[in-house]
């Protein structure tokens, strides 16, 4: 088992008879078909670079991890991950009283490209979990005593109560989850009771609860960090300092995913009415990259005040290249829930294969050689005017050219001639 380190703390019309389900899958299918694939033995592909990962004590046989989410809601999706391949599992989020968390169908809805209809955006207005604590707690034991050598992360959330969260951290402990993830980033439902986004918004309630967590936890920590905030960097580096091991980022961004034009009513339509949910998927990896790409630059600010803080990565993995994008700008491992959601538990065969071929193409043999490779090439504007400034000088200095028609000569016609060509 895992120990914690020493360390500061849409709809488809469909021509076929065939259920309109069944063609869904089957299309779903055959695109995961044309893409690299590679069996996984206990998650450890059995041919190829390695793609194990050890991120705060934790080892992982690859960094893709399943987000919490519906791919993590049960002990039936949870063991088809494992089955499957995945690294990692963060569950669901869970909290002590699952009786006051409602959920109401349907509660997706999706953007698509205009000419093709492909997925491009996707939100929802799910809860945490509706099963209740005692039910999670038991499915976690039993996932851990078929699995113990597997990664197993609780995600949990509750209301800005200590005693309900040192709770919380003893009992998912005691059936031996590997770590925790603190969701301090729903974006919906939850903040009216002061949960998640609403705590994540609050970079000084953010490291309180952080502190409250770490002074009962003997597994590690990763704080789940909102978009939904001016300078994400903030909450982050309170949750270090209050003696997280780690970081996730991003979850959803506020968002209202369109309009019906024919019926007026905004999407996901529930009885007629909505409400503002959490955007994901491809259409936010820009702004996911962003987002860990200025986590990552903080921490290494902090030089020795952060001595193996980890990023998870979140937001649009949909292909291992994506995962590399992450891997590049200091993420240790990547999250997937929309893109699971979408194509099925299988897909991290894809995904390992794609970033396998990544790594293959630069002559890396592990993760660790490229992780954060791509962090130095970020500066500021001002530096990029002066750099352009002083490169633009010294390519000029290096076509001589001739001052005036006096200096041509008969001898050198031709390279002087070249000297002042532009191309």
């Amino acid at each position: 088992m895992a120990t914690r380190l020493s360390m500061p703390k849409a709809s488809v019309r469909c021509r076929s008879a065939r259920p309109a389900r069944l063609v869904v899958r089957a299309a779903r299918d055959d695109t995961l078909a044309k893409r690299p694939h590679v069996v996984l033995k206990n998650g450890i592909p059995v041919s190829g670079p390695s793609l194990a990962t050890t991120v705060n004590g934790l080892k992982f046989p690859n960094p893709f991890v399943i987000g919490s989410g519906p791919p993590g809601t049960n002990y039936k999706v949870m063991k088809k991950a494992f089955d499957e391949g995945w690294g990692g599992v963060i569950a669901k989020t869970v909290s002590l009283d699952a009786s006051k968390v409602v959920n109401v169908t349907p509660r997706y809805a999706k953007l698509r490209a205009e000419s093709t209809g492909e997925v491009l955006g996707w939100q929802n207005i799910e809860l945490v979990s509706d099963r209740p604590f005692e039910t999670m707690l038991a499915e976690f034991k039993q996932l851990k005593e078929e699995y113990p050598d597997r990664i197993l992360i609780a995600s949990i959330m509750e209301e800005y109560n200590k005693d309900a969260w040192i709770e919380i951290v003893k009992r998912c402990e005691e059936v031996g989850v590997d770590a925790f993830e603190l969701n301090f980033s729903c974006p919906h439902g939850m903040p009216e009771r002061k949960m998640g986004a609403a705590m994540g918004q609050d970079p000084k309630l953010c490291g309180e609860v952080c502190g409250w967590v770490n002074s009962v936890a003997t597994k590690p920590v990763w704080a789940k960090m909102t978009p939904n905030i001016t300078d994400i960097t903030v909450p982050a580096k309170n949750a270090l300092d209050a003696g997280c091991e780690g970081v996730a980022a991003i979850n959803t961004i506020m968002s209202v995913c369109g309009i019906n034009l024919d019926t007026l009513r905004p999407e996901p339509t529930v009885e007629g009415y909505s409400t503002p949910g959490g955007y994901s998927y491809k259409a936010v990896r820009p702004i996911a990259l962003a987002k860990v790409m200025n986590i990552a630059q903080m921490m290494r600010k902090g030089g020795e005040k952060y001595p193996g803080a980890s990023i998870s990565g979140i937001g649009g993995v949909d292909t291992g290249l994506d995962a590399a994008e992450f891997i590049l700008l200091g993420a240790d491992t990547v999250q997937v829930c929309t893109g699971v959601m979408i194509h099925g538990y299988p897909v991290v065969q894809n995904l390992c294969a794609e970033l396998q071929g990544f790594m293959t193409k630069h002559g890396f043999t592990s993760i660790e050689q490229f992780k954060g490779a791509s962090l130095p090439f970020f500066t500021t504007h001002m530096d990029l005017v002066q750099k352009q400034k002083t490169n633009l000088a010294e390519r000029r200095s290096k076509k001589v050219g001739l001052s005036g028609d006096a200096q041509w000569t008969g001898e050198g016609f031709t390279k002087e001639t070249e000297s002042m060509v532009s191309n």
